[in-house]
């Protein structure tokens, strides 16, 4: 099949800087995929070019850590925005490294984040107007992970 034209290769446009503070940690226990925890999200900020606020208290991460070690992300949370727009938000990702290095993340010790994975999509819900774009984009991150806190940054595909 020809065409005279070729897809666009896509670019990332920075969005904003996210520091997210989590909560105790919560085990399930073992689901026989892996060990299923809650991590509740507390509360944070966010800051970019376009938007930026804070991170409402009540959300959390669902998350699987599967058999092989990799940690698959399921967050949903609000944001309300400076001027007072309220945000869903959710991500859904992977984290993953050499286990020593998965270890000291579990134990609340500073990593270099280039020493393991930690990417995800994001997507957001809004009835703003303002911030309609956001539901219309399509987001991934790369985050940190912190003793306490997720930092991340958060780009559109364009």
């Amino acid at each position: 099949m020809e065409s005279t034209y070729n897809p666009p290769v896509p670019s990332l446009q920075f969005l904003a800087r996210f520091e997210v503070e989590l909560g105790s940690l919560i085990e399930l226990g073992d689901t026989g995929a892996g060990k299923k925890r809650i991590i509740p999200i507390n509360g944070g900020r966010f800051e970019g070019p376009n938007f930026k606020g804070s991170i409402l208290p009540g959300g959390a991460d669902w998350q699987l850590v599967q058999n092989d070690g990799v940690a698959r992300i399921d967050t949903r949370y609000h944001l309300k925005t400076d001027d007072g727009a309220i945000l869903t938000i959710a991500t859904q990702g992977v984290r993953h490294g050499p286990p020593e290095v998965i270890t000291a993340l579990a134990k609340g010790k500073k990593v270099d984040p280039a020493r393991y994975y930690f990417r995800f999509n994001i997507r957001f819900e809004t009835g703003a107007s303002k911030y309609a774009w956001l539901t219309r984009s399509i987001a991934v991150g790369s985050g940190m992970r912190l003793a306490n806190a997720v930092i991340y940054d958060a780009y559109v595909l364009i």
